[in-house]
């Protein structure tokens, strides 16, 4: 789900257009290819969803939109995010303390 890059952390997400809100639901596989479940209140058009995932990735993360960028998935549910001048113990800091853990 995180992992670490030469930029920072990348975060795989499965995300669910067109939820009643905002929020973590889950994780979403096991082992190298789970996936952090995010349940997404945008619609899946123009890009909209997209946009919506970046700004709470942003907000759970403690980051700039700016430093959050779609790196694959534009148009699948299964997506992966860059996490800009993020490392891996923050990383998962911040994600355990969203996800009780």
């Amino acid at each position: 789900m995180l992992r670490a890059a030469a930029a920072g952390v990348t975060l795989a997400v499965r995300a669910q257009p067109g939820a009643k809100k905002t929020a973590i639901v889950g994780i979403y596989g096991e082992g190298t290819t789970a996936q952090l479940k995010v349940a997404v209140q945008a619609p899946p058009l123009e890009g909209r969803a997209n946009e919506a995932l970046i700004a709470f990735l942003a907000d759970i993360f403690d980051l700039p939109k700016s430093a959050v960028t779609l790196v694959s998935g534009e148009m699948s549910r299964n997506k992966v995010f860059l996490l800009r001048g993020m490392t891996m113990a923050l990383a998962t800091a911040a994600l355990a303390k969203r996800m009780d853990l």
